[in-house]
């Protein structure tokens, strides 16, 4: 298993692991997805197998509690980030189990202090709270303000934060 920058190239491969793996939620679009990858090129990352893109993780320096909206198209990089939010994991079904999801994120967790960031943030969709458990995330409870943006992501999303270790 290789891990490796996405490019825009790969942008076709993505959105094919995303239309097999999100069943409860609208698929985003590309635009959405070249949106934020041209925000963070150097926290948007591949899992390839032989050549072949088996998985991806998109995450972008974000504000913390404020979460872009579902396929957001005209989003820009904040001037003052507070968190690196990974918007999106997904492994095809064919590569589960294959090391490719765990690979990508231990490519993740480092970026937070290359990047001086004390928090990670996600929104877990469709009952993925669990797997972000076990990688240290926890819920955070929600404000009227964060339940208004977490619609967008389907019944049952929950905004969950990591806490980097302090050294």
């Amino acid at each position: 298993m290789t891990i490796r920058a996405m490019r825009r190239s790969d942008l076709s491969n993505v959105l094919d692991i995303q239309s097999k793996c999100y069943t409860e939620l609208e698929p985003e679009s590309e635009a959405s997805f070249d949106t934020k990858l041209r925000l963070s090129p150097t926290t948007c990352f591949v899992a390839c197998d032989e050549g072949t893109v088996v998985g991806y993780l998109i995450a972008i320096p974000w504000v913390f509690a404020n979460p872009p909206a579902l396929d957001a198209v005209d989003i820009d990089a904040p001037l003052a980030a507070d968190c690196l939010y990974l918007h999106d994991l997904a492994v095809a079904p064919e590569a589960r189990n294959s090391g490719a999801g765990r690979a990508l994120v231990d490519q993740f967790f480092p970026l937070l202090k290359a990047l001086q960031l004390e928090r990670a943030c996600l929104v877990a969709v469709q009952s993925s709270a669990p797997y972000w458990r076990r990688h240290g995330f926890q819920t955070v409870s929600e404000t009227p303000s964060l339940a208004a943006k977490l619609a967008s992501y389907g019944s049952g999303a929950q905004y969950m934060e990591y806490l980097a270790p302090q050294v």
